[in-house]
C-alpha cells in the first residue's frame, strides 16, 4: 500500500479480510453483501472502487472470464482456475503454474512476456450431476414414450 501511498482505510482493510476468511471468488456485489454486515452504510461504489485499487495494488486477484461477471480471488499469487460453465462458479486449479511456458514463449516470439492466465472449464460437482440426473429423466421420458405406442 505504500508504494502508491494509499492508506488501508477501514473499509479497504475489512473487504480484504472478508475476502481471506471466506476463500471463495465473490462477485463485487457478493463482497457487497458480506461487507455491509459489518459496515450496513458502505456503498456498492465503494466496494467495487476498494476492490479495484486491491487488485491494482497486487493484493488480491481480479477474474474476468469473457462476458462473465468480475470476480475477485483473495489469493493474489499465480494459480490457474475452473469455471462451472453452468452456474458460473469458479475453484483453484490444484495444479503448479506454468512458468517455463512464458521463458519459452519469449525466446521464440517478439514479445517481452508479462505472465499469463489459464482457464480450466466444464461443470462443477453440482451441476454434472443435475446434467447427469436430466438425462437420465429424458431417457426414462423417451422410454416412456416408446412404450405408450
Amino acid at each position: 500500500m505504500k508504494a502508491r501511498q494509499l492508506r488501508m482505510t477501514r473499509q479497504r482493510k475489512l473487504i480484504l479480510e472478508e475476502l481471506r476468511k471466506i476463500k471463495r471468488h465473490l462477485s463485487a456485489d457478493e463482497v457487497y453483501e458480506v461487507v455491509r454486515k459489518q459496515l450496513p452504510r458502505i456503498s456498492l461504489g465503494t466496494v467495487y472502487r476498494n476492490l479495484e485499487v486491491l487488485s491494482e495494488l497486487g493484493e488480491i486477484q481480479k477474474l474476468e472470464y469473457g462476458g462473465a461477471v468480475k470476480r475477485f480471488d483473495w489469493n493474489p499469487a499465480q494459480h490457474y482456475h475452473i469455471r462451472c460453465l453452468e452456474c458460473g462458479r469458479i475453484d483453484d486449479a490444484p495444479i503448479p503454474p506454468l512458468a517455463h511456458m512464458e521463458s519459452r514463449l519469449q525466446g521464440i516470439t517478439d514479445y517481452q512476456i508479462d505472465g499469463h492466465h489459464f482457464e480450466f472449464v466444464g461443470l462443477c460437482p453440482v451441476c454434472a450431476e443435475k446434467s447427469a440426473d436430466y438425462m437420465v429423466d429424458k431417457l426414462k421420458k423417451i422410454r416412456l414414450d416408446a412404450d405408450s405406442r
